[in-house]
């Protein structure tokens, strides 16, 4: 595989363990600050078993990692440039909306 092949396959799969609005909450979550499974649990308002099967997930494909403490574990984003990719996301998700709004005013006017 040459660079490019690379990157592409990284991408692909970085965005793959993104790919769950469940995920997406986590990070959006420790975009925050660290937490551990309990405290995600409940900003997620999910039981235990579905946030530890997504946070294994992450933690599988490198998104986040986690730091023993006691007998709790504390999640960290491994790169906090994630915080600025969601950002981002939020904003294209943003210009979408307001796209389709000016579209339904537009058509409002025709009719």
């Amino acid at each position: 595989m040459n660079h490019h092949q690379n990157i592409q396959q990284f991408k692909a799969d970085f965005y793959k363990a993104l790919a769950h609005p469940m995920r997406i909450r986590i990070l959006e979550a420790l975009c925050e600050g660290n937490k551990n499974v309990n405290e995600l649990q409940s900003i997620l308002g999910s039981e235990g078993s579905a946030v530890s099967q997504q946070l294994s997930v992450l933690r599988n494909k490198n998104v986040v990692y986690g730091i023993k403490d006691g007998t709790s574990v504390i999640y960290s984003l491994r790169d906090p440039l994630i915080k600025d990719l969601l950002a981002v996301t939020k904003r294209i998700f943003d210009n979408h909306l307001v796209d389709a709004i000016s579209l339904l005013e537009d058509i409002r006017k025709e009719t």
